[in-house]
């Protein structure tokens, strides 16, 4: 029976009808599979663009611009595109990347500037500071600043005695005033805040650069020779980046935004995004970002927007004045470079001597000294310790920040016929924003196509964030009018403490905060409160530290203690400065170049 079964079995394969049913089942099974392959395939493919997309509209900010550029906020519904907390992405993006407002987008970076990088820093094997044996362990915080420099006390530090080029520090000194806390029943009502970048690279073509390439070239030729202290440089060579932030100026705005959070963190609504302005260099941007994550955190584009507006010759953009005022280029324009290289040519004398006695194979300048000291703050930055820094004594550092003093005053302070049109701009904008009203008309190098709409210059916001340089912050002091910055410099001495010191003004990272006060009746000179009506008054604070506004303004009050001034006659006061920039004139206008100290108040003279 076995036998039969098995018999009948083999009749059935061998049966030309059995033989066709298998092929048929065997490519019905093969359609199936490449069908399960194929949709597999296709739904994977979908999921993993969907992730892009999604990683790519968050990296690009594009959710902001489609709840700040798309429609405006309906009332009571303060975010047009709900957000799901969960996932913290928008639930119904509507928009592309390519349908995002060019000045909203954030990637890519259309006229980011240079951004090459550097050598990469090895601090744990470079750094001989910490380590001295006659010194007590002093770790690095994360700059190696600790090198003992000869005729340095010990509570002093020539990183603060570096102008612009300081790292990040609080005005110690102060501007002239006391620090008070706010007095009861007092509120800050809102805050505009103007920053500046943090740490970089050296610019495009500096001294800095151009020194290291004649040391190279001395070196290719056989011909170069050092001793003593300058023997490392045997084996150094230039391989610092450009413009772009160093990790010190992330660093910088982080806290920067950290401590802004802490000082004014309530007077954000929380049902509300935030327009920020900055610039589309790359340091701008990326300066923004790092305070925005600091302010808010890593999901910061939950509660605010970068407006990036172009940074370029040709285009308005009251945070990078200059571009707009074609005199501020020009030899009319020199007085504080010029200044500043006669001071160079007197106080680095000894130290040319003492390059030129340790170095062979180049013929050194007084231009190359200085390019070396330079070399100091920018390799700090970049590395965490330079070893030019211990080439210069105490007072020649002093000198240092004393020959840039110099630059801003004559070049972008009350000592240049620009001083105050460059900063023109930035002074309009903040006084529409105390008066509620947008932009449409220009007479300075405001944008008026962002100027004149409430999406890209809104009124609403009780904090404003904006991103400058030093150069334009500088000039935005003067065209407010801020004369207690004003005080002629002389180029053939050092004059002692003077308020015009960059150090304290402008070093990388500084920012300037306009605090918008109410109290419930007046306060008087002394702080104590009269009877009255409830009153408003403005409290400028420059890197921690108060500028008193009766010291430039008599109408604010030279004897008031807190240094802070009536909101309505600080108002009329700034609308006064407006005129003295002399903008058209100044920027486009035909003049003599003046001798340096010719100019008083950043205007031509007329």
């Amino acid at each position: 029976m076995g036998k039969m079964s098995w018999l009948h079995t083999t009749s059935e394969l061998t049966h030309p009808s059995f033989h066709s049913a298998s092929r048929s089942a065997h490519v019905l099974k093969l359609a199936f599979l490449t069908v399960f392959v194929l949709v597999f395939f296709y739904f994977s493919s979908i999921l993993f663009l969907d992730r892009v997309l999604v990683l790519g509209l968050a990296a690009s900010h594009s959710q902001d611009a489609i709840q700040a550029g798309s429609r405006e906020p309906q009332p009571g519904n303060p975010h047009p595109n709900p957000v799901d907390q969960n996932e913290g992405l928008p639930s119904t993006p509507t928009l592309t990347v390519e349908n995002v407002p060019q000045y909203f987008q954030t990637t890519p970076e259309l006229w980011a500037g240079p951004t090459a990088t550097g050598r990469a820093p090895f601090l744990a094997q470079t750094n001989p500071v910490s380590f001295m044996p006659d010194a007590t362990y002093v770790p690095n915080n994360p700059l190696e600043t600790a090198a003992p420099i000869m005729g340095q006390n010990q509570n002093e530090s020539i990183f603060h005695l570096m102008g612009n080029l300081s790292p990040y520090f609080p005005n110690a000194e102060g501007f002239g005033v006391a620090e008070y806390p706010l007095p009861e029943g007092a509120n800050i009502s809102q805050v505009q805040m103007l920053s500046r970048h943090g740490s970089r690279y050296p610019t495009t073509g500096s001294n800095v650069a151009k020194l290291g390439a004649k040391i190279a070239a001395a070196k290719q030729a056989g011909t170069f020779k050092a001793s003593g202290l300058y023997s490392f440089l045997h084996d150094w060579t230039y391989d610092l980046g450009a413009e772009i932030l160093v990790p010190r100026g992330r660093q910088e705005l982080f806290e920067s935004g950290i401590l802004h959070y802490y000082q004014y963190a309530q007077l954000y609504n929380p049902n509300s995004k935030i327009i920020v302005r900055t610039t589309t260099q790359d340091r701008m941007l990326k300066s923004a970002e790092y305070f925005m994550a600091g302010f808010f955190g890593l999901e910061w584009t939950n509660n605010a927007t970068i407006e990036v507006i172009i940074e370029s010759p040709g285009f308005n953009n009251s945070l990078a004045g200059y571009y707009g005022c074609k005199n501020a280029h020009l030899d009319v324009n020199r007085g504080g470079e010029n200044a500043s290289a006669e001071w160079i040519s007197t106080y680095l004398q000894d130290a040319t001597t003492r390059f030129k006695s340790h170095i062979e194979g180049i013929e050194w300048t007084v231009s190359d000294t200085y390019a070396a000291q330079t070399m100091c703050p920018y390799e700090t930055v970049a590395y965490g310790y330079s070893v030019f820094c211990n080439l210069f004594n105490y007072a020649e550092w002093a000198s240092f920040g004393y020959s840039l003093d110099l630059t801003f005053a004559g070049s972008s302070a009350f000592q240049s016929p620009t001083g105050r049109a460059i900063g023109l701009g930035y002074l309009q904008e903040t006084i529409a924003r105390m008066e509620n009203h947008t932009l449409g008309y220009s007479g300075s190098q405001i944008n008026t196509t962002l100027d004149n709409s409430t999406e890209t210059f809104p009124l609403n916001q009780t904090l404003y964030f904006d991103f400058s340089h030093d150069t334009n912050i500088m000039s935005i002091l003067t065209a407010f009018g801020l004369t207690q910055f004003s005080q002629f410099l002389p180029a053939t001495n050092f004059p002692g403490p003077h308020n015009l010191t960059v150090a304290h003004l402008e070093p990388f990272g500084a920012r300037l905060d306009i605090e918008i006060i109410k109290t419930p009746s007046p306060l008087d000179k002394d702080r104590k409160y009269k009877k009255g009506k409830p009153a408003t008054y403005v409290h400028f604070v420059l890197n921690q530290r108060t500028v008193p506004l009766g010291w430039s303004f008599d109408e604010c009050g030279r004897d008031r203690l807190d240094g802070w001034c009536e909101f309505d006659t600080l108002l009329k006061a700034l609308k006064k400065e407006v005129k003295k920039a002399k903008f058209d004139y100044a920027c486009d206008g035909s003049y003599p170049v003046e001798e340096y100290g010719k100019i008083t108040d950043g205007a031509p003279l007329d």
